[in-house]
């Protein structure tokens, strides 16, 4: 998925200064942003309070849309860098094509994972004949410096592994690991990713990693999370330093589960790309709007983006947090 943002601002993250090593509940606002022609999502990472998560730099969650009569998810050819992005679906399908040349339909809880490392351009698209309903979350794991400029891969899992525990909770793990269960998805650094199911009357305990640093994203319906109570469409940060998970919930209800290992490296995210130096990020701009290095998605009807004018102030490193 891309930043359609016209003026993005350049964004430097990353280190374990600003991670907090004890259990917190920070409730991070979301922004409506516009993606594409008929889709408005809700990003949540990067927010007004935090960037990163383990190494997970960008959230957006968007739906449940009904576009029976609209041409849904249109998102035309763009580039990316030092990133993996996963699509993840609760209803629709969304076909995936690259300069590759991968031509796939992601459907829902099936993992769509594509690894940019030097370069690669993609396309999202709702098909012609689509579902009636759009509904699912666009992340991005940023690549640390050794991975980051690997060759670029796409990976489509139709089959995860799930997770059946006591209480009401049922778990898909995306990427990574939990409680046992480890997903086929390639990582780079440690971190997890998981769609958790909560039945009516579930009260349990989901166990975590001390080390690791986690968020919720609440996908749908009403659920309390270390007994603080999230709708649909919010993102609760957890911090480090906890063992397990409280969760409750007395109606139906969906979250996603990122985590990970802070992020040492400190990075630098502009539009569509992620490198560490503000060279890196003009670098990949230029090539991108002179034609080199992507490569060409075929097969989309429509012209690709144009990388927008790179901001006018130098940019100030700030941290995990703004």
């Amino acid at each position: 998925m891309s930043n359609l943002d016209v003026r993005p601002a350049a964004t430097v993250c990353g280190g374990r200064a600003d991670v907090s090593a004890a259990p917190v509940r920070d409730l991070l606002p979301a922004r409506t942003v516009q993606l594409g022609e008929s889709t408005q999502v809700r990003r949540l990472l990067p927010s007004l309070g935090r960037r990163m998560v383990g190494a997970w730099c960008f959230v957006d969650h968007y739906g449940p849309d009904d576009i029976a009569e609209e041409p849904g998810m249109q998102v035309a050819p763009h580039p990316h860098i030092g990133l993996q992005t996963v699509s993840w679906l609760h209803d629709g399908e969304v076909l995936h094509r690259d300069s590759l040349g991968s031509l796939q339909t992601v459907r829902p809880r099936e993992l769509g994972l594509m690894t940019s490392g030097r370069a690669i351009a993609h396309s999202e698209e709702s098909p012609r004949d689509h579902a009636r309903l759009l509904h699912g979350a666009q992340l991005w794991v940023a690549l640390p410096d050794a991975s980051r400029h690997i060759a670029p891969a796409f990976e489509h899992h139709p089959v995860l592994p799930e997770i059946t525990g006591g209480g009401g909770l049922h778990a898909t793990v995306i990427l990574g690991d939990l409680d046992g269960a480890a997903s086929p998805g390639t990582t780079h650094t440690p971190l997890v990713g998981a769609d958790l199911t909560l039945a009516p009357g579930t009260d349990t305990r989901l166990p975590l990693r001390p080390d690791f640093e986690y968020a919720v994203l609440t996908m749908s319906g009403e659920s309390h999370v270390d007994g603080v109570p999230l709708t649909p469409g919010s993102l609760l940060y957890l911090g480090c330093g906890r063992r397990d998970l409280p969760l409750r919930a007395d109606t139906p209800a969906s979250l996603m589960l990122l985590g990970g290992e802070p992020f040492e490296e400190q990075i630098v995210m502009w539009w569509n790309f992620v490198g560490r130096s503000a060279d890196d990020i003009a670098k990949a701009r230029e090539d991108w709007n002179s034609g080199d290095r992507f490569g060409e998605v075929h097969g989309y009807d429509g012209d690709r983006l144009t990388a927008p004018s790179l901001p006018a102030t130098p940019l100030k490193p700030r941290g995990r947090e703004r």
